[in-house]
């Protein structure tokens, strides 16, 4: 039976690091006898050596081997084998033998039962003594923080540091990290000392909870003990009962911290409304376990949890069945078996009953643990009072299922309440439009109820874009900073939108207790009168140390402001209004964003073969396109068309993207667009109309700003006619140059005009025919007329140099012909042949031949372009610049420039690379077909006098790239044929990858199809 086929996206998320998998993509083209089985796919991939590397691929798993060098997992090849099969380029046939061992030795390790591990008891109690030992220095130097004042404390990396190293000494890795966390926060946050105060709040509740571990309740011991760092075995673990259940995967994220790598994913499950979250470490690289369901798919499996009052975290059990996608998020109702949302462990009659336990000021016992603290009296904490109690056994589950903010803000409320010591927590808010505001960007209700989004790296305009306006789902992480957003649920699609947070607002606090906190206890002490009423009152029972009592009324504070979170109300956005055009296919999405993202060669080809569909992208897709918008501008009109309405409306909404928007209405846009704008609105009123373009443009000439004229006039270069000319003579009287040089050559475009005749005439002055010798008589100095028809007095730049300085006269011999209209040569001299045969001084060749190649070029004349051509090529010492002939070449018929090139061997491969620029895509069939055998000589060579240099494929790169974009894909197969003929493996390599690149290709435009 045949697996369930995989996407691509599917295996794209296998993929360890970015740079994997557009390697596999190279190799797709390189398989041989590959093939599938059962669970089991196989193939072998010609690589730089003469044996092929054996790729294996479990699919039940997923498990891979391979015998390349990576350590990667998997590997490229395995992905590359992967997207073969997902794209169904792999057959069914018999298991290959090399394949079939490692699956049988696979399949019987897997039988072998594991052997159990037992801690030893007296290496706990070891290890126990010396969290106790180091726990009990941190509080004192927590003690120490407060009572000097966090404004005198040496908050420098290296304090926080020292105190990090000593709890890795005491084996409590979970307090060292959250130490080194804090003096990042402290230099990029303003809120810093509230920030300060609330984690010592946090880590004293930890150092009290260990102090009276085995009085705890079981799972909130549990708790204790993950966020300190004691480790909790797998086995242990999957002691846990597992909770069966299709398993949605809701969304993923990748971080990296000092070359450990973490992967989380975020499950929900369709029938309980049960949160899960499967973490994954790696160090080193991304090469996580591959049994994870991409997000967008379901799997029917038992989840073991990790034991803990607010159990989250949690590891695969046994699975029955493969993965499925899903295209809905049930509204589950599961009644919560604990306290209502409305009585989450900020009840006030909760911190009364707090308050009642710390009433006995010299011993107090918490689940009948002593409070005693090496001889000092010390405060009673929120934790130990009896606020770790769950109110709801099962956090995980939804309260109501509704999806609401108020209903999540409750789950979250009894998971704080359960385990105080909770970080974040999973949220899934339906119905909610994502709201950029001027204080910071929300969530929001359809009647104004927002929860605040954290701050992240980049502001999350794709999640914006996906709204765009309307009600979406939301999977979060809810935080003290506020809204991790993770992912959003839209017309049955998962859409990644996780960003990295690096913040949010203000931390909630009293500014009485960070007040105190700043100045020291030793100097002052904290006012429970003016904390809000319901921490006041058990705040006011504390009694003690006073370091210790601000500690424990900061904990119960950050109890109160996190369990407690009220909604903010925001203003919902106007919704974008309908775009009715289809929808871009999922494939070409998909490729397009890879493409974009990848700044790829084959974009112009996509948009053109996209254009004539007119689809609009998904809305994914719109913030992407938008800024590339921003960034390519030779794309940018196909961008914009593509991201339609709803790129639109999002652009109104940034400041960055707004200026790509042009408003529909004409006169406003003339009289009050931007310079952009304007030009764009012109440009378009001058393929419409050219009357009325060049008539407004003449109208307004003498008002517009001078660096705006230039630009203005360029855009009657469009559609040039005589009718231009009066505007184009006006400009020539301009006050810039850069207007009046413009004017000019526009001039030179029109040889009917004015300005051609009196070029001609300036020509007949200036050269002269004597005795079949052409004679040039320049003025010592311009006149006025001269200058006005764009010849300058001291060229800005020039190629000509007489006795080492510049030569302006030659420049000016250049510009005169240049502008000169053709016919006056043929007049003078006849035909082009005649005339580039004619004999003159050295010193004018250059001038001369670089002013008819201008001539040329302005006047679209294809015999002189021919005979100029020619002549170039044939005399490289008349100085022509390899640009010029590139034009001149383009200029030909395009059946000329094919068989020109058709000419040449494979010694004028650099020829070749120069001038073929000049056919446009694709280039046809013979000329692609006479390029690879042009290639394949340079092998032979190659093959023949190994390491020679100038050989080797890299010596050909430029013409590898530009055969990829510009080859016709019906010549896939040839090149295909031609890498197998290689006899040197990095040319084989070479012609593989452009056989993959056409492949791509051709796959791309089948998607458009």
């Amino acid at each position: 039976m045949q697996p369930m086929r995989w996407t691509a996206e599917q295996v794209a998320a296998l993929a360890p690091d970015a740079a994997s998998l557009p390697a596999a993509r190279k190799l797709q083209g390189r398989w041989q006898g590959a093939g599938w089985s059962g669970s089991a796919l196989w193939g072998l991939c010609r690589g730089s050596g003469s044996t092929p590397y054996r790729t294996i691929v479990d699919l039940g798993g997923p498990a891979y081997k391979c015998s390349c060098p990576s350590r990667k997992f998997p590997c490229k090849h395995a992905l590359s084998l992967l997207l073969n099969w997902a794209d169904g380029a792999v057959d069914e046939c018999e298991l290959a033998d090399f394949a079939a061992e490692w699956i049988v030795t696979r399949a019987e390790r897997a039988a072998k039962p594991a052997a159990a591990r037992t801690p030893k008891a007296a290496t706990a109690e070891q290890r126990r003594a010396r969290v106790a030992a180091g726990l009990e220095d941190l509080d004192v130097w927590l003690c120490d923080q407060v009572r000097t004042g966090l404004a005198q404390a040496d908050r420098s990396f290296g304090a926080f540091e020292a105190v990090a190293a000593r709890m890795v000494d005491a084996q409590a890795p979970g307090v060292a990290s959250a130490l080194r966390q804090l003096p990042r926060n402290v230099i990029v946050r303003e809120d810093w000392p509230a920030l300060l105060l609330r984690e010592y709040g946090r880590l004293h509740l930890l150092v009290a909870a260990h102090r009276r571990l085995d009085g705890l309740a079981p799972a909130l011991a549990a708790s204790a003990r993950t966020h300190l760092g004691y480790p909790t075995t797998v086995d242990s673990v999957r002691n846990e009962p597992a909770v069966r259940d299709r398993w949605m995967v809701l969304g993923r994220r990748i971080t990296e911290d000092e070359r450990l790598y973490t992967r989380r994913a975020w499950l929900r499950g369709r029938g309980t409304g049960r949160w899960a979250v499967i973490v994954d470490h790696c160090f080193g690289s991304p090469g996580f376990p591959t049994d994870l369901p991409a997000p967008g798919l379901m799997i029917e499996a038992g989840l073991h949890f990790y034991p803990g009052a607010a159990a989250l975290r949690a590891l695969w059990g046994e699975r029955h069945g493969a993965p499925e996608p899903f295209t809905t998020i049930p509204d589950t109702p599961v009644p919560g078996t604990g306290a209502r949302g409305d009585e989450a462990a900020t009840n006030p009659r909760d911190l009364e009953t707090l308050a009642e336990s710390c009433c006995d000021t010299t011993e107090t016992e918490t689940y009948g643990a002593p409070l005693s603290h090496g001889g000092r009296r010390r405060a009673t904490t929120a934790h130990e009072a009896g606020g770790g109690t769950a109110g709801d056994p099962v956090p995980g589950r939804s309260a109501g299922g509704s999806g609401t903010i108020a209903a999540a803000l409750a789950e979250h409320a009894r998971a704080l309440g359960a385990d105080p010591w909770l970080r974040g927590w999973p949220m899934l808010l339906r119905e909610v439009v994502p709201v950029a505001g001027e204080n910071g960007w929300c969530v929001a209700e359809s009647d104004g109820t927002a929860l605040p989004l954290a701050r992240t790296a980049e502001q999350p305009w794709q999640l914006l874009g996906l709204s765009g306006g309307r009600p979406v789902t939301v999977i979060g992480e809810w935080t003290p900073d506020g809204l991790v957003p993770i992912a959003a649920f839209t017309a049955g699609d998962i859409v990644d939108v996780g960003i990295e947070a690096v913040g949010g607002s203000a931390a909630a606090s009293s500014d009485e207790l960070t007040s105190v906190a700043l100045l020291g206890t030793a100097r002052r002490s904290p006012d429970p009168a003016r904390l809000p009423a319901p921490v006041a009152t058990p705040a006011a029972r504390l009694t003690g140390d006073p370091a210790l009592i601000l500690l424990e009324t900061a904990a119960l504070l950050d109890a109160f402001d996190r369990g407690g979170v009220a909604p903010g109300t925001a203003e919902l956005p106007e919704p974008a209004a309908d775009d009715d055009r289809p929808a871009l296919p999922k494939p070409a999405a998909t490729r397009l964003a890879r493409l974009l993202t990848e700044r790829s060669p084959f974009l112009p080809e996509w948009f053109e073969a996209a254009a004539p569909h007119d689809h609009r992208a998904p809305d994914a897709l719109c913030s992407l396109l938008l800024e590339q918008a921003r960034s390519q501008v030779a794309l940018r009109d196909p961008l914009l068309r593509l991201a339609g309405e709803r790129g639109r409306w999002l652009a109104r909404h940034n400041l960055q993207w707004r200026n790509l928007v042009r408003a529909d209405t004409g006169d406003d846009v003339w009289t009050h667009g931007r310079p952009a704008e304007r030009r764009a609105w012109l440009a378009a009123l001058r393929a419409r109309d050219p009357e009325a373009a060049r008539r407004i443009l003449a109208e307004g000439w003498r008002t517009e700003p001078g660096p705006v004229r230039a630009e203005l006039l360029a855009v009657i270069g469009d559609g040039l006619t005589t009718a231009d000319e009066p505007l184009l003579e006006s400009a020539l009287d301009d006050s810039r140059a850069d207007a009046r040089r413009l004017a000019a050559d526009l001039l030179a475009r029109l040889p009917d005009s004015e300005f051609a005749r009196r070029m001609e005439e300036r020509a007949a002055r200036w050269l002269t025919l004597s005795d079949a010798r052409l004679l040039a008589r320049l003025p010592r100095t311009l006149d006025d007329a001269d200058r006005r028809d764009g010849i300058a007095d001291r060229p800005a730049a020039t190629a000509y140099r007489l006795d080492g300085a510049p030569d302006s006269a030659a420049e000016w011999l250049r510009r005169v012909v240049a502008a000169t209209p053709l016919r006056h040569w043929e007049t003078l001299l006849h035909t082009p042949d005649a005339a580039v045969r004619t004999r003159m001084p050295d010193e004018m060749l250059g001038p001369m031949f670089a002013g008819w190649a201008d001539a040329a070029l302005a006047q679209r004349d294809t015999r002189w372009a021919a005979t100029l051509f020619d002549v170039l090529t044939a005399t490289p010492t008349l100085g022509a610049d390899l640009e010029l002939r590139r034009e001149l070449f383009a200029l030909l018929p395009l059946d000329h420039r094919v068989r020109y090139l058709r000419q040449l061997d494979s010694s004028w491969l650099a020829e070749f690379e120069l001038l073929v620029r000049a056919v446009p895509r694709p280039w046809p069939v013979p000329l692609a077909e006479h390029l690879v055998r042009l290639l394949l000589d340079r092998e032979r060579l190659a093959a023949a006098r190994p390491g020679a240099p100038g050989l080797s494929p890299a010596s050909y790169r430029t013409l590898f790239r530009t055969a990829a974009v510009h080859f016709p894909v019906a010549v896939t197969g040839t090149v295909a044929a031609v890498a197998h003929r290689c006899a040197d493996p990095s040319w084989q390599h070479a012609f593989d990858q452009l056989a993959h690149d056409l492949t791509q290709r051709t796959t791309m435009l089948e998607e458009l199809q």
